[in-house]
């Protein structure tokens, strides 16, 4: 069955799916393609008609050399900025909105991944789910500011500033398919939580959203335009494009773009002074989020997603190597001291400690976990309803070499384990379920009202530097007191603060 609704563009037919319907492939902006390549997105254009939304728009492009699961699925193109929307019913429901943003690096992935089927969320929490896709690479996030790109009509953080097209269609659209523009949750794993972050920082982006949840991702350390130039150099050079000549880059092929950024380029948003006026750690300490309820937590196991199994083993020195390099140089004398409260710690917590899990929860550490804790230190100051989580899951893929990996919590919030194509990664079953269920109910319960307590986790008391308290998602749910404290405090002595 089909459901008709008008937009501010002109209707759309969706499809009816049990018990939600679906509109896919809606378009949000004008097709950034020829002279509007590199440039801001601009309102689309009407159609006459009505446009079915039927099946998902093109990908962003991205890398052929991707690994399995990190590129996306299906067609792509330089024509990519749709959405994507699951509704309980097309009416006035005026239903709390999660607005999700996908991750992959700034490079890769699509709002269109199987793990992203909004259906299951939207069923069970009587809430409208929105997926998008935006710019990646070097189309979304080429700084051409110090090459005269500007004079062309070019911007920084074009992928950015595509997800707040995005989200001005929604405060326009989103009463007509049964949401509230006023109770909208932006929420993003990976490069997503970095996005979902560096909006809380962005001047354009106020107003557009009531709540965050960043998973696994926040923007502490993003570049600025020194750096982003310097990017744009190499790139530039791989390209044979001159520094006089970057008027070349609208008509140069797609693929060449693409060859030129590589896999996983260093391309991701920056602080450029006028989309973004600075960090947004920066910002939200200023409390320019002040209003927004915010809801931040990292996978126990981060940094073992990355690593190649069968692995070899390494000695203490090649330990202590490896956690140097990893720190700022300032710090770089507490690498023993941090191995030997890592060691400590997670041989009281009865996890694996070899040399290489030391290592990788350092990592674990540098990349995610420390930065979102400093991100709910800085909110709590201005925002009571500040909550962290940790997923503790392990992964019965690889032997369990995986265990709470980067990546794995996803499917549980959506509500899409073993149905994301790829069931041993997350394992199935009745705690599976049950897991997964916690996890939507708390999601849902945060977009409702700001607090993700529900009676399936019990009270789920706000983040504060007094308790610290943090609620660990695994076979069991509960909150717990500063958990892994020896690991954080040992921290504060390397960053010093």
């Amino acid at each position: 069955m089909h459901e008709v609704v008008a937009t501010s563009g002109g209707q759309l037919r969706g499809e009816r799916r049990g018990g939600h319907t679906a509109f896919l492939g809606v378009p949000y902006a004008r097709p950034p393609v020829g002279e509007y390549r590199f440039q801001a997105p601009s309102p689309v254009e009407p159609w006459s008609g009505v446009r079915d939304a039927l099946a998902f728009g093109p990908s962003a492009p991205q890398d052929l050399l991707a690994a399995p699961g990190f590129k996306a699925e299906g067609p792509e193109s330089e024509d990519c900025l749709y959405l994507n929307i699951y509704t309980p019913a097309v009416d006035d429901g005026a239903r709390p909105v999660l607005f999700w943003i996908h991750g992959g690096g700034f490079s890769h992935g699509s709002g269109a991944q199987p793990s992203y089927n909004g259906g299951p969320l939207a069923e069970r929490g009587d809430v409208v789910v929105v997926s998008i896709n935006y710019r990646l690479g070097a189309l979304g996030y080429l700084y051409l500011g110090r090459h005269g790109g500007d004079a062309l009509g070019a911007v920084a953080n074009a992928g950015q500033l595509d997800q707040i097209a995005a989200l001005r269609w929604v405060q326009e659209n989103i009463a007509r398919f049964g949401g509230d523009a006023s109770q909208v949750t932006i929420f993003g794993e990976s490069a997503g939580g970095a996005a979902v972050s560096t909006l809380l920082g962005m001047p354009a982006a106020r107003g557009l959203f009531a709540r965050a949840i960043a998973q696994s991702g926040t923007a502490n350390r993003l570049g600025n335009r020194e750096t982003a130039a310097a990017t744009t150099a190499r790139y530039l050079e791989r390209l044979g494009v001159p520094k006089d000549g970057v008027d070349s880059l609208w008509t140069t092929p797609l693929d060449a773009l693409l060859r030129a950024q590589g896999p996983r380029g260093p391309l991701a948003p920056i602080v450029d002074g006028a989309s973004l006026p600075q960090r947004p750690i920066s910002a939200v300490r200023e409390g320019m989020a002040r209003d927004i309820p915010l809801l931040v937590g990292t996978n126990r196991d981060e940094q073992k997603l990355y690593v190649q199994v069968p692995r070899e083993a390494i000695d203490d020195a090649e330990l202590e190597q490896g956690v140097r390099a990893l720190l700022p140089r300032s710090g770089a004398d507490q690498a023993p001291e941090l191995v030997r409260v890592y060691r400590e710690s997670r041989q009281q917590h009865r996890l694996p400690a070899r040399n290489t899990d030391i290592l990788d929860a350092i990592q674990t550490a540098s990349r995610f976990r420390i930065s979102a804790t400093r991100l709910c230190e800085a909110q709590r100051v201005h925002q009571e309803k500040t909550f962290l989580y940790q997923f503790d899951w392990e992964s019965p893929a690889r032997r369990g070499e995986l265990g709470a990996c980067h990546g794995l919590e996803v499917p549980f919030v959506w509500g899409t384990v073993g149905k994301n194509g790829n069931p041993r990664f997350t394992g199935v079953g009745a705690e599976a379920e049950q897991l997964s269920g916690h996890m939507m109910d708390a999601w849902i319960a945060f977009a409702r009202t700001g607090d993700p307590s529900h009676p399936g986790v019990g009270e789920w008391p706000a983040y504060s530097t007094d308790n610290r308290h943090t609620m660990i998602f695994g076979r069991r749910c509960g909150v717990q007191g500063a958990p892994f404290e020896q690991e954080r405090a040992a921290w504060d002595a390397v960053l010093k603060r």
